[in-house]
């Protein structure tokens, strides 16, 4: 099933999510819908938060040509960074066509459990690299656009609540 998401700004982006403490067969379905949102948005990565789940989870998927090749990742944490920077422009499922320069570490060490239960554990780089640090954002009430300076994140924010009332106004 295809999920709302969130827009910025919205109070329950900006919590810090609660861990996973079993795979049920709710938190199996939420991956599912979070994988269909996700594609059908189109998206290479949605974390629980942005569908109203205040859950440690987050779902990817980096491959653009090729088939998919889809990741749940439950309780991620960075074990380790590397230290030299990558810059990519990032965007956002919930902030829609704002996109803007963000230096994260190029690679990272990621640790998770996935939908079997079995922890795991991979060293991302490139794309796979800054969505896993982006999404892991999410899952501790961070955007990307809390990156930039202040000026640049009130308009975006002002830009997404006149989204937001558009949208309201249009239902």
């Amino acid at each position: 099933m295809i999920r709302d998401i969130l827009i910025h700004p919205d109070p329950r982006l900006k919590k810090l999510c609660e861990p996973i403490a079993q795979i049920t067969p709710d938190i199996v379905q939420l991956a599912e819908d979070m994988l269909e949102t996700m594609y059908d948005a189109p998206g290479v990565g949605l974390a629980a938060p942005q569908v109203g789940v205040n859950k440690r989870m987050f779902v990817m998927d980096c491959i653009k040509d090729g088939p998919p090749e889809p990741m749940v990742l439950i309780n991620p944490e960075i074990l380790w960074q590397s230290d030299v920077p990558h810059e990519y422009e990032e965007g956002c499922l919930s902030i829609p066509d704002i996109y803007s320069p963000i230096t994260r570490p190029d690679a990272v060490r990621v640790a998770w459990t996935d939908l079997q239960g079995a922890r795991c554990e991979h060293e991302f780089t490139g794309l796979w690299a800054t969505c896993a640090q982006h999404e892991i954002d999410h899952l501790n009430g961070r955007l990307f656009i809390d990156n930039l300076g202040p000026l640049k994140r009130q308009m975006i924010t002002r830009k997404m609540e006149k989204l937001k009332r558009e949208r309201a106004r249009a239902l």
